[in-house]
């Protein structure tokens, strides 16, 4: 049975126990999060691609053996300006709102400067991130929303700008075992250039303790990268951690920051503005964590895009990265509304799943045209073009899978098993993965009619392996008489341990955050 993408979800505020089939561990205690578009038309108004849609999140409070589910659209000045309004009012990337015809002159004139120089959406559908003991729901604009975790009620909007200088930040940050944070943002001509902040966000303040003020307020900045060309900054969705190093990429996929500012005169959405040039290469910057400098190797790749990491580590000289990659940005365009209704649409470039070696030595003794990764377990390589550059090729692990997570305990250190969705056929999701990057081996979870979401892997505490633990994730089940449901596999098997079944409709989504009990 097809799924309509473009329904508009209803929210489930008040907690509703979950029908539970199977058993559920007893050390498995927390809720898992998700978030994702929720509401696509708005009167007689629809927004154009699905990743405009306003959010909705979904709470699964798992305790003792029970599941708990609830949902609850997040209140945004964007949602309560759309609502009000009964139309779109606030332009998202795919979807650029237009004043109502009845309106005047002068409501026209101001909402054209609003939109040469855009005050971005606070519509966080994509992602959670936790700031010090704060969580938010968050998207990659310079507006997050502070929610309570257990409620899912909206709380305050915090605007990245007033604490640092980006416009931009990703939705993907990382952690270290201490709790801080660690995000990139871009920062627009600022002071007349355009570069990439990397900062960190303490996970404690003793100053601020018991006071209600963001964890962003004691935000650092640890390096500032500048950018390739002042007004066409890279868009990039994600970077790579290890213990003593960040891993960023600047890839040919621009944001045009000048046809951005003439996109709703010349109506257009913002999402046209951005470019992909396949005949440029790809820049990795290696961050030294102690130091907060770059490592003065430059490393040069091809083409490609990157939305998500998947690991990063290090080992006897090396910091190896695992990225999810594409040939183009078709990616994107299969999410409009209209080509999600095409049923098995697969003219999207398909993801490779692709290993690189950054060697660290230095290159002074080597010959031009040798390949300085010494590793014998990959055929990943990095060429030396002249001192100081070296040219990176990948290794491909594996075509068609996406949205991949691993067990966050072994972040930045050498991993072993991945989980990830499946898209070998379409853009949509049908299968859950289990991916051994050493063997090679590859298992599924898949039931007919059913859409599985990104998955999330939860280690069973003081657990025997890296994949000791369980896989979790929210299934759109579009069997006749059946709900949907959270899905609980085995991390070791993916065989299905349990699923609760939901008194409610659920959506597609896009990404997840657990949170232990007690955390």
């Amino acid at each position: 049975m097809a799924t309509d993408f473009s329904k508009n979800a209803e929210e489930s505020p008040e907690p509703c126990k979950a029908e539970v089939k199977g058993s559920i561990p007893s050390w498995l205690q927390g809720t898992l999060l998700r978030n994702g578009p929720g509401i696509f038309s708005v009167g007689d108004t629809s927004y154009d691609h699905w990743f405009d849609g306003m959010a909705i999140m979904n709470s699964f409070a798992i305790k003792d053996g029970e599941v708990t589910h609830r949902s609850r659209y997040l209140r945004s000045d964007t949602y309560k300006s759309n609502m009000t309004a009964n139309r779109i009012v606030v332009s998202e990337m795919g979807t650029m709102a237009y004043p109502d015809p009845s309106k005047n002159f002068i409501f026209k004139a101001i909402t054209f400067l609003n939109h040469t120089v855009p005050d971005f959406t606070d519509n966080g559908a994509s992602n959670f991130m936790k700031y010090g003991e704060d969580y938010y729901a968050t998207s990659e604009t310079n507006y997050i929303r502070k929610i309570d975790p257990v409620t899912l009620e909206t709380q305050d909007k915090v605007d990245y700008l007033k604490y640092l200088p980006v416009n931009l930040a990703t939705s993907h940050p990382h952690y270290d075992k201490e709790g801080n944070a660690y995000n990139f943002g871009t920062s627009i001509a600022e002071k007349g250039k355009t570069k990439y902040l990397l900062f960190k966000v303490p996970a404690y303040s003793k100053k601020d303790k018991g006071k209600n003020v963001p964890a962003l307020k004691n935000a650092e900045v640890i390096c500032t990268v500048p950018c390739r060309s002042m007004l066409t900054p890279s868009y990039y969705h994600s970077f790579g951690m290890t213990d003593n190093y960040f891993i960023f990429i600047e890839q040919p996929l621009k944001l045009d920051i000048l046809r951005m500012a003439t996109a709703y005169m010349r109506g257009v959405n913002w999402a046209s503005c951005i470019k992909f040039c396949p005949e440029e290469n790809t820049l990795i910057h290696l961050i030294d964590r102690k130091t907060g400098k770059e490592v003065e190797t430059k490393y040069y790749a091809g083409a490609m895009v990157v939305y998500h990491h998947v690991n990063a580590f290090e080992d006897d000289g090396h910091v190896i990265f695992d990225i999810i990659a594409y040939s183009d940005n078709s990616l994107y365009d299969m999410f409009y509304l209209s080509k999600l209704k095409e049923i098995n649409n697969d003219s999207y470039s398909k993801p490779s799943y692709k290993r690189f070696v950054l060697p660290i030595q230095s290159d002074k003794a080597v010959a031009v045209g040798e390949d300085l990764v010494k590793l014998k377990y990959t055929t990943a390589s990095a060429v030396k073009e002249k001192e100081g550059k070296l040219m990176c090729q990948a290794e491909v692990l594996r075509q068609g899978l996406d949205l991949p997570r691993i067990n966050y305990d072994v972040n930045g250190k050498r991993h072993r098993f991945v989980y990830a969705n499946s898209v070998e056929d379409s853009a949509l999701t049908k299968e859950i993965a289990k991916f051994d990057t050493e063997t090679k081996e590859i298992v599924y979870w898949s039931e007919d009619n059913c859409l599985p979401s990104e998955p999330v892997f939860v280690p069973r505490p003081n657990g025997e392996s890296e994949d000791d633990g369980v896989v979790l994730a929210s299934v759109i089940n579009s069997n006749p008489g059946q709900s949907s449901f959270i899905l609980i596999l085995d991390g070791r098997t993916l065989k299905e341990v349990a699923r609760a079944y939901v008194n409610a409709a659920l959506q597609k989504d896009m990404h997840g955050f657990f949170i232990p009990h007690g955390n």
